[in-house]
């Protein structure tokens, strides 16, 4: 045997490598090749004991065995499978067989009693779910999530939606007939045989998929600090409807967390977001488009004071890396989404691009694969600013405030809120902020920012002090939520 076999089997079983010490049931064997072929291929090496050590075969076994693995590759497994086999002789003079199976090109390949095995380890299992059937379908490049029948009718679709993106890509009119149009949605790769739209058609062309699917949504929270809180938030809110408007709602919702600041342009310019948008928008867009749609969960959008995450269901597909996505190339896990959304539905540049041109406006961006959790995390590492932000930095500088888009103006003592109120500034900041919460109780954090003329961090700054201290507390979410002071004796 060469030294490469020999240092093969001292490393023991896994994924791609199989002992037998002898072989005698035809089933039992094609079960194994059945595993390989369906994984990532590998080797059975029959002679050799589970603990590595080459007992070997006398020659009137090996002619035997030899019979077993061409009836079981060409009559236990559908489809027939090619293998090789290698008679290597041992110092004993007995033989071990090396068969070499082969990734197979036609999966699924099943044995002769139809069921589906796949490698786990150096064992193997069957597949015993509709959930697993179907992923292994897409993984062998048969199926796709997004081609998944719903119950929905077309009288589920948005009319208008389809009608306008029909007119401007196809130049085609919207069809007067039913029957057209569930023709018309049957060649687009959006509605089923049976003429209900699959899952691309509910995500793209719906006016409420969350009716339909109320899993695939987006749920935004900005956190204040650096971990999660079981109920205290700075903002939080629920994205649904279809792609391109969760898209457009998600990417507004980061924007108006994130800090502005001037980047040395003149105090009367608009200041930019700490991070570019177009890193959000390449981010959420893959987010939308990859994510894993067999899982049943919602996309999440962290944001904390150091960082934003943007947590997609399902982890990389097929034999793709971090290393990999990082280098441009990409695996499409959902096709009809892709296409679509490639005619303009949402900014999309093209197959692999998303993640190098976030990368090449923004380098500090994490990647974590977690194939455990069966989560792909996207971080996006923020650049706290040195020394803290508070409000009366603002309100100092020759009795000035700095407002919002830069604008300079005399403040004698007052601040006058986007509301129209004008009050007396004690120069107690904290005091300011509860006072104006007290008469304003819907108001926004980037609206309370926008009526001091101050950043959302700073604003943010003062509002966790209040909460600290027990004198503010937020009811509901951000919309339709509301604030209630606490005078300090009720504290």
């Amino acid at each position: 045997m060469t030294d490469d076999r020999l240092a093969t089997i001292a490393s023991g079983e896994d994924s791609t490598r199989q002992f037998k010490v002898n072989m005698r049931n035809v089933d039992s064997l094609a079960s194994e090749m059945v595993a390989f072929a369906n994984s990532d291929g590998g080797t059975i090496f029959i002679g050799v004991a589970d603990d590595g050590s080459k007992r070997g075969l006398l020659p009137k076994d090996v002619a035997r065995i030899n019979q077993l693995i061409s009836n079981a590759a060409s009559q236990h497994i559908r489809s027939p499978l090619t293998v090789q086999t290698e008679n290597v002789q041992l110092s004993t003079e007995r033989i071990v067989i090396v068969l070499t199976v082969p990734k197979g090109l036609d999966k699924p390949y099943f044995d002769k009693n139809g069921v589906i095995w796949l490698k786990c380890g150096a064992d193997k299992r069957r597949i015993n779910s509709k959930e697993e059937l179907r992923r292994f379908f897409q993984l062998s490049d048969q199926f796709h999530a997004d081609e998944l029948p719903t119950k929905a009718g077309i009288d589920k679709l948005d009319k208008l939606r389809f009608r306008d993106f029909i007119r401007d890509v196809y130049k085609l009119n919207f069809p007067d007939d039913p029957r057209d149009l569930i023709h018309l949605l049957q060649n687009m790769s959006l509605a089923t045989d049976i003429g209900s739209l699959n899952l691309a058609g509910v995500l793209l062309f719906t006016e409420r998929p969350e009716w339909i699917k109320p899993q695939f949504v987006v749920k935004a929270i900005r956190y204040p600090g650096n971990e999660i809180h079981v109920s205290d938030y700075l903002d939080t809110e629920d994205f649904s409807g279809p792609l391109s408007k969760i898209f457009n709602d998600s990417l507004s919702f980061i924007m108006r967390n994130l800090h502005k600041v001037q980047y040395g342009r003149g105090v009367n310019a608009p200041g930019l977001p700490e991070i570019p948008e177009l890193v959000f928008e390449e981010l959420l867009v893959n987010a939308l488009i990859h994510r894993d749609y067999l899982v049943s969960a919602p996309i999440r959008l962290f944001i904390f004071d150091n960082r934003i995450e943007i947590i997609s269901p399902g982890h990389l597909p097929n034999n793709l890396t971090v290393e990999r996505i990082r280098a441009g190339i990409s695996n499409i896990r959902n096709p009809i989404l892709v296409s679509f959304v490639a005619k303009g539905l949402l900014p999309y540049h093209g197959l692999g691009s998303g993640i190098k041109r976030a990368l090449e406006k923004w380098r500090d961006i994490d990647f974590t694969d977690d194939r455990e959790g069966c989560l792909f995390i996207v971080t996006i590492h923020r650049k706290v600013p040195n020394g803290s932000f508070d409000l009366t930095d603002y309100s100092k500088s020759s009795g000035k405030v700095r407002g919002k888009f830069g604008k300079v103006r005399e403040s004698s003592g007052k601040i006058r809120g986007k509301f129209g109120k004008v009050r007396e500034s004690s120069g107690k900041t904290e005091n300011q902020v509860f006072t104006f919460l007290s008469d304003n109780p819907k108001i926004t954090i980037p609206e309370l920012a926008e009526a001091f003329g101050l950043t959302t961090r700073a604003v943010e700054k003062q509002i966790a002090k209040l909460r600290e201290k027990g004198r503010l507390r937020r009811i509901g979410p951000a919309r339709g939520g509301h604030w209630q002071t606490i005078e300090k004796g009720e504290a």
